[in-house]
Formats: structure tokens, C-alpha cells, sequence
């Protein structure tokens, strides 16, 4: 259900706990003193049939006895009282509530969570819980939880899966004056999650970023949709538990959900625009930098400190973590020379000696004031006894407040700094307590802008002319199936790859050693000869491949060896006959991999990196979830070492990188395509100067039960919505927007006429920054359809259709340029749009309207709409998609 009804979860005006008592030790009491104590901006009351007064507050003996409706209830009953109490408070009108009790799964033969969910659904209650710690909104006084400690007001969000890490960071976050706009632990999830969540927050002005605390994710594509929408308004940090696989396994049971691979989830982090870090440390580095320092825009950090070590020890962080040290100026340089002591260090870092002054901190930050040369400041102090640290924090919080970069502070010690550690708390500048940590703080930033610049990037246009033959990659997979085989052979792979115009080794399959001799003959030789065996997944570990054969006799006698070898080695193993190959001669090839895995949480995906026979030892590989583009097929192979050695080197031309990127994103669309796919391994992958070529290929299928992209969690371009159509005599393509179509959008936004009605639905300026247009074409096809309409390659009109998280309402709007006003394409489009969103299951679409806009009310009214009045002076017409009269 995402948001709905969540603002009363959030945002209550009424609370009411049930189970309050003031018995010490009890998660009842310690709820109604936190509620009590935080002053709750609302109504609070207390349901409990053994106590008339609780905290010298009337409480009430039942539900039913409530003289208000509460918005919010929190339930501190044992497990098989809470669907009763939340179906009574449903009744009674309550939206949202805060299930504090464990132990709902299965109780007394029944499964008391679902029980509890089949309760709440008819009244539209939210559940956030139940095992949780509770939740708390500063900024409304509200504590429904049992932590020990009160949070203060602030900006960030904390959303946390382990309610021992939420107290946690509760308590450190008093202790450093971090606020916080909600906090939130989930506990099970069986209702509300961290979709639900991200999807709230997204929008909610009291929260600035967002904290994660992840075990486990239940609903890939609902998290990926709102983690994606939430990152381009907000930062996103996500510390996961869970790397190794004893801590999944762990993680598993703690949660009661499944776990995929931790370098999965890395790389849907990724893809979300969130910024993974991997320790707790991290995560506490992480609030400090939100809560103070301004955001990283470049690379380029300058270190001043008292100390050498100090600095060093900073700039090795910053080394490893691939950042740069910057180059200052000639004039800082100069200016620098003539205020410091002979012997300090003539570089960056700055090193100002042990015996710096207050004026000399003060003089060397207004020379790097004045110097444009770096992005960040590095700012560190050791204490000693010549100067006194509360000084010069005193002197230097100005300055450093003043400056336009990020500023990360570091006070080295203990109690001789804590009054100035305190000083630029109060100040707003961030602080932590090692160099490598201020480090830390900076890379993680840095980071964070280049997950942005992939989630924002918008890749160039480049024409695939090739079709794939899906026709003939399904003719294969549907005849495998029909002799229950899940593992297809060598050549039924690669004619599977080749289907989708990726070249492959000549190969044909031999049933005997006479027929393989006639293969040879057929294609050439030299010819490499590989066993064939549905049972048999790496053919090299057991003699199975032999390279270079050159002649009849070496093949015979290669092949009656291969046979015996293996039959010895493997006895029960079904043996099909041999598979001929052509011998590929490429000097220059590098070895590639491109695999795809099957994720239990995330689905189908797609991995890179070195290839060859050692490759799981090399371990030199990145993963990247599907759809795939020429941008994000590029940056998955930058994420390797291998990607390094594409490039020219000596005698050795490039490898043509293009030809990878095809492949992966014809990889992609084959998992689209052929939902029965599970598994695949091209190993190696050649690459060189001329292109690839598959040498070997491994495919494993299952029957699919769904959609292949329904497998994906992004949902994919939407191909079958492409078609062409006769617009007034004029043939118009019409398709879902793309990526690709940045730069026609942003020209279309400026051919449209200032006066057009149309273009108050857009809310905008014409010349967007690059930002603003990447969120109208690099849509989430899960939650948007941007139906397009181009004449000879020219956008000429648009219409959006916007889904609320939970699908039930869409709003619409559609733009024209003024030479086609007079045509029917936005009727053509709207009804396509119409159609569109009924399949997707919304239930309302609804637009806001000018009253003089007469075209689109009457390409409206003729499409079932009926009138409403709108916000303003507009007029709301909106569609029961259920009644919708479609041209």
C-alpha cells in the first residue's frame, strides 16, 4: 500500500498506547514515559483494564471506552491479543499503528502476523512493526518507542532493521547534538517497509537525507522504484549487514526474509543512487557529514594541521580511497612561505608545526581561503601545551564556516579537546575523532556525487539497426524444456547468443569420433574439440577441452583419450559426443567473461570481468542489475581491472569497447526476453581491435512462471507500447520516452509557445538544467509513462501519466507543440495513455486543468472524463479507469 495513510504514523495529531502501565521494566511503561515525557505536541491516551490512572493520567479500560478517535496506536499487548485490538481499533476509525510485541509469527497454531494483517486491510491501517523499538518524530514530540534516550529535532531520517543499532545510534547521535526528523526501527516489516518508508520521506520537508540500517529486502522492484525516486531529491547512506556469508545466513533468520548476495545488493545501492558504507563507524561518519558539511563537488582536498603524522595518515586515506591531494597555488604557496616556520612542509598536506599559534591557524586558513586550487578542507589538530585548542577553535569556526567547500574537522584526543570539539559542534562543522575518519567522510561523499552522476546520466543516442531472432532463441529454449533438460548444450547456446547478434566460435555438435572427424573436415582445422555433457559444467577440470587440434589423426586420437579420460573420472555422467569448434587465432584478444545469476531477492544479473580458466581465482568482476544502456554497460566494466587493459598498450591496439557494451546490453534484453534463462557464462569472451567473439557458452533454464522483465527489479523499457500511426495524413512514431531523449526534450520544451495551456502542467522554465530533464526522460517505467509522439525524428508531443506509490491514482498531462495543436495526437496519445494505466491496474487518472485550455477538455470529455473542481482556478477532470471510453 506504500504511503498511504503513513502521514498518521508520522505525523499524528492523537496517540493512544495500548498496554500502558508504570510497572518498572516494562516496554508499556517505558513507551508511556517517553510519550509523556517528549511532551507530545497531540492528544495522548492510555487503554489498560488493570489500572484506572497510569503517570497520573485517566487510563481507559478498552478500545471501545476512548472518548477520541486516536490516529496512531501503539500496542504493547502479548502476541495473540493484537489482531483483535487492531481490528477494533480499524473499526473505530485509528489509521496506523505501532505493533511493539514479538512473537506474532506462529502462536498457539496460528500465524498471528497475517491474522493481524487481515484485520487491518479492510480499514486501510498501516502496521509499522511488529517486533520493532518503535518510532519517534522530534520535531511533534513524539517517542512511541522504548529507547532509553529522546532524539532532538534535526534533518536526518533513520531507518533501521535492528532495533539494538537504533538505540544505538540514538545515543551517540545526543551525545554529538546530531538531530533527526524521524526515526524509525521496522522490525519484521510485515506491513510497512523500507519502501513504504523511503517513499514517505521522499517527500517530507522536515527530512534532508535518509539513513538505512539493512538486513534484508523483502520487495526488490518497490524498494529499487522508491530508493531511485527518493535519491534524486535527498541523500540515501545504507549501511548492510550481512557481507559474509555466515552473516547473511544470520541476517536471514533475523528477519525471517531472505538474503541474496551481498555484492548484489552493492550493486542495486548503486543503481538507487545511494551511497553504500560497509561498518557501523561509517554510518556514525556518515550522520556527522549530513548533519554539518556541505556537499562534495569535486575531488581535490587540501589538508591543514598541526602535525605531520596527522596528515599523513589523512592523506593515505584519501590516496587509497582514489581522491586527490590538491595542488595549491603559486601565491598560496608564496603566502604560506612567508608566514610559516622554515621547516614546515612546503606542501599539501599543510603542515603548520606543533607550535602553530591561534594567529598562525588563522592567517594560513585566510591564505587557503583565497585559494581556488581545492575542493574540500581537511582541517586537524593535536593537542599541546603552547596553545590552547578551545582558542583556536574559537578563532578558526569563522573562518571555516565562511569557506564554500566541505570542511571535515579533526580533533586529535580526548578531554584537551573536548571544549573545542564542542566549539565547532556548535558551529556546525563537522568532526571526527581520526584523521582516517575525516578521510572517510570525504570519499564517502565523493562517492555519493558519482553514484548521483550515474543515476542522472543520460546516455548518447546510438541506432541498434539489428533485431534479435527471438523466434529462433525460443524455438531452442521450448524444445530443451519439452525433454526436461535445464542445462542446454555448448552449440544450443551459442546459436541462442548468436540470435541476438553476438558472434560466436563455429561449433558443431559430433555424436561419435567419426563424426567430429567430419566436423573438423566441414569447418577446417586447426579446431578445438570439447566434451559433451549435460552433466559435466566446467569441461577443463576434467580433461574435456583440447585446443589447436591440426590434423584427422591428432583429433582421433584427442578425442578417444577425452573419452576415456572422462568416463574414469566420472562414470555416471551422461557423455552426448564431442563439440567442434572452430580454432580462433586472435594476437591481440583479451579474455572476457560476461555471466548472468539469478538473484532470490533482486532477480536476474548481469556480471563482468577477466575471463579465462582462472577466473574465479582472479575474482576481477562487477555486477550491474538489468535493463542495461550504453552508459550503464560502460560503467559496469570500469568497475574492473580488466577495463584497463582494453586500452591501447605498446604493440597491442583498444579493444573495441563498443562491442562489449553491445553485448551486455543484448545480454540484458535476452533476459527480457526469455524468462526460462537463469543462468549464463560466455568464457571466455575475446576483444580485441576487431570486436568479440564467444569461444565458450553455458546456459541453464527453468520454467518461467512470469514475464521475463517482471524477473527485473527496475522495470524495463517497454518495447511492445512502440508503434507508428497516421496523424492527420502524417506518419508519427509513438513510444515511451527514454534516456536517450535528453537533448530532443530539452529542444521540444523550447519550440513550445509561453502562452500554450498545455504547459502549466509542467510547472517548469523551458531551459531546465541537466538534472531537471534527466527526471522527465530517465523515467521508472514502474511508476511513470511518458508516451512520446515523433515526426521524421522530432518530438512533437508528449503525454505523461505520474502513479502515486501505490498505483491507485495517476496524474496526467499532456504537451503539444503549437504546429500540431490542430491535429488529433493528443487524443491519439491520451487514449494510448488511458489504456496503458488501466492495464497497470490505476485506478484514477486525474489532471488539473485552465478553464480556457477548451482542447484538451474536450479531447477529455470524449474519453469519459468527468469534470471536478479543482485546486485554484483550475478545473480537475479525472477518469475510473473501469468506465474509460478508449479511440
Amino acid at each position: 500500500m506504500t504511503i498511504r495513510n503513513l502521514q498518521y504514523l508520522f505525523d499524528p495529531q492523537s496517540v493512544v498506547v495500548i498496554g500502558a502501565t508504570d510497572r518498572g521494566g516494562s516496554v508499556g511503561a517505558a513507551v508511556t514515559h517517553n510519550l509523556i515525557e517528549g511532551r507530545f505536541h497531540g492528544a495522548l491516551r492510555l487503554v489498560n483494564p488493570k489500572h484506572a490512572r497510569v503517570h497520573d493520567q485517566v487510563c481507559h479500560p478498552d478500545v471501545a471506552s476512548l472518548d477520541i478517535i486516536a490516529q496512531l496506536a501503539v500496542i504493547c499487548t502479548p502476541p495473540d491479543s493484537v489482531p483483535g485490538l487492531i481490528s477494533e481499533l480499524g473499526a473505530k476509525g485509528c489509521k496506523a499503528a505501532i505493533v511493539l510485541t514479538a512473537g506474532l509469527g506462529s502462536h498457539n497454531g496460528h500465524d498471528v502476523t497475517q491474522i493481524m494483517l487481515d484485520a487491518a486491510k479492510p480499514h486501510l491501517l498501516r502496521v509499522l512493526g511488529p517486533n520493532c523499538v518503535g518510532l519517534l518524530s522530534p520535531h511533534i514530540g513524539l517517542n512511541a518507542s522504548f529507547a532509553h534516550e529522546s532524539a532532538l529535532p534535526g534533518k536526518l531520517a533513520f531507518v533501521s532493521q535492528s532495533g539494538a543499532l537504533t538505540t544505538a545510534l540514538l545515543d551517540w547521535a545526543r551525545s554529538r547534538g546530531i538531530g533527526f526528523s524521524h526515526f524509525v526501527s521496522l522490525g519484521e516489516s510485515a506491513d510497512i517497509d523500507f519502501g513504504d518508508v523511503l517513499d514517505y520521506l521522499a517527500s517530507d520537508p522536515r527530512t534532508e537525507a535518509i539513513l538505512l540500517y539493512v538486513e534484508a529486502i523483502k520487495h526488490a522492484r518497490k524498494f529499487m522504484s522508491a530508493a531511485r525516486a527518493a535519491a534524486r531529491n535527498k541523500p540515501i547512506i545504507v549501511v548492510k549487514a550481512g557481507r559474509a556469508p555466515e552473516g547473511a545466513r544470520a541476517a536471514a533468520t533475523h528477519t525471517g526474509a531472505l538474503t541474496g548476495s551481498d555484492a548484489v545488493y552493492d550493486a542495486a545501492f548503486r543503481r538507487a543512487g545511494a551511497l553504500r558504507v560497509f561498518t557501523t563507524s561509517d554510518l556514525f561518519v556518515a550522520a556527522e557529514t549530513l548533519a554539518c558539511a556541505r556537499p562534495v563537488t569535486g575531488e581535490r582536498v587540501a589538508i591543514l594541521t598541526n602535525g605531520g603524522g596527522p596528515g599523513v595518515l589523512a592523506a593515505d586515506a584519501l590516496s587509497l580511497g582514489n581522491a586527490q591531494l590538491a595542488t595549491l597555488s603559486p601565491v598560496s604557496m608564496a603566502s604560506l612561505d612567508h608566514l610559516l616556520p622554515q621547516n614546515w612542509s612546503h606542501a599539501n598536506p599543510v603542515d603548520i608545526i606543533g607550535d602553530a599559534p591561534v594567529t598562525r591557524y588563522v592567517e594560513s586558513l585566510k591564505i587557503l581561503a583565497a585559494d581556488a586550487q581545492f575542493d574540500a578542507l581537511l582541517f586537524i589538530h593535536a593537542p599541546t601545551a603552547i596553545a590552547d585548542s578551545s582558542a583556536i577553535a574559537l578563532a578558526c569556526a569563522p573562518l571555516l564556516r565562511a569557506l564554500t567547500v566541505p570542511v571535515y574537522a579533526c580533533w586529535l584526543g580526548g578531554r584537551a579537546v573536548a571544549r573545542a570539539r564542542q566549539v565547532f559542534t556548535e558551529a556546525g562543522i563537522a568532526n571526527y575523532e581520526t584523521p582516517e575518519q575525516a578521510a572517510t567522510a570525504f570519499l564517502q561523499g565523493m562517492q555519493y556525487r558519482r553514484n548521483q552522476e550515474l543515476l542522472f546520466e543520460t546516455p548518447p543516442v546510438e541506432a541498434d539497426t539489428s533485431a534479435p531472432e527471438t523466434a529462433t532463441a525460443r524455438s531452442i529454449v521450448d524444445n530443451a524444456l519439452r525433454e526436461n533438460r535445464s542445462m542446454l548444450s555448448e552449440p544450443e547456446a551459442k546459436a541462442i547468443l548468436r540470435a541476438y547478434g553476438i558472434d560466436v566460435a563455429q561449433t558443431r555438435i559430433a555424436p561419435d569420433i567419426d563424426a567430429a572427424l567430419a566436423a573438423a573436415a566441414e569447418l577446417g582445422y586447426p579446431v578445438a574439440l570439447k566434451i559433451l555433457s549435460p552433466d559435466i559444467t566446467h569441461k577443463s577440470d576434467v580433461g574435456g577441452v583440447v585446443l589447436d587440434i591440426q590434423t584427422p589423426d591428432r583429433l582421433r586420437d584427442v578425442a578417444a583419450t577425452m573419452l576415456a579420460g572422462v568416463r574414469a573420472l566420472l562414470p555416471l555422467a551422461a557423455l552426448h559426443g564431442f563439440a567442434v569448434q572452430t580454432m580462433i587465432r586472435r594476437p591481440h584478444a583479451r579474455e572476457l567473461i560476461v555471466g548472468v545469476s539469478t538473484d532470490p531477492v533482486f532477480g536476474p544479473v548481469i556480471l563482468f570481468g577477466q575471463g579465462g580458466t582462472a577466473t574465479e581465482q582472479i575474482a576481477d568482476t562487477a555486477l550491474a542489475l538489468p535493463p542495461l544502456n550504453a552508459y550503464l554497460a560502460r560503467d559496469l566494466m570500469a568497475r574492473t581491472r580488466v577495463a584497463k587493459q582494453l586500452d591501447a598498450h605498446r604493440d597491442r591496439p583498444a579493444a573495441n569497447r563498443k562491442a562489449i557494451e553491445f553485448v551486455l546490453m543484448r545480454i540484458a534484453q535476452l533476459l527480457a526476453d526469455l524468462a526460462e534463462v537463469t543462468e549464463l557464462d560466455i568464457n571466455p569472451l575475446l576483444a580485441d581491435e576487431h570486436g568479440v567473439v564467444a569461444l565458450d557458452a553455458r546456459m541453464r533454464i527453468a520454467p518461467a512462471f512470469q514475464k521475463g522483465s517482471d524477473r527485473f527489479a527496475i522495470r524495463p523499457y517497454p518495447f511492445h507500447l512502440e508503434e507508428r500511426v497516421q496523424v492527420s495524413g502524417r506518419q508519427v512514431a509513438v513510444r515511451p520516452i527514454r534516456p536517450e531523449d535528453e537533448a530532443e526534450f530539452k529542444t521540444f520544451l523550447s519550440r513550445t509557445a509561453a502562452a500554450d495551456p498545455y504547459f502549466r502542467f509542467f510547472h517548469l522554465t523551458r531551459d531546465l538544467p541537466h538534472a531537471q530533464l534527466a527526471r522527465f526522460t530517465q523515467i521508472d517505467y514502474d511508476r511513470e509513462m511518458a508516451l512520446v509522439a515523433l515526426s521524421n525524428g522530432d518530438l512533437v508531443a508528449e503525454a505523461r501519466a505520474r502513479a502515486e506509490p501505490d498505483n491507485r491514482r495517476a496524474e496526467f498531462c499532456v504537451l503539444v507543440l503549437p504546429g500540431w495543436a490542430s491535429t488529433d495526437i493528443d487524443r491519439v496519445l491520451l487514449s494510448r495513455l488511458v489504456s496503458y494505466c488501466r492495464q497497470r491496474g490505476t485506478a484514477q487518472l486525474f489532471g488539473d486543468v485552465l478553464p480556457e485550455n477548451n482542447r484538451l477538455l474536450e479531447v477529455t470529455a470524449t474519453l469519459g472524463f468527468h469534470r471536478l473542481p479543482g485546486p485554484g482556478k483550475t478545473i480537475r477532470i479525472a477518469l475510473d479507469l473501469d468506465k474509460a471510453v478508449t479511440a
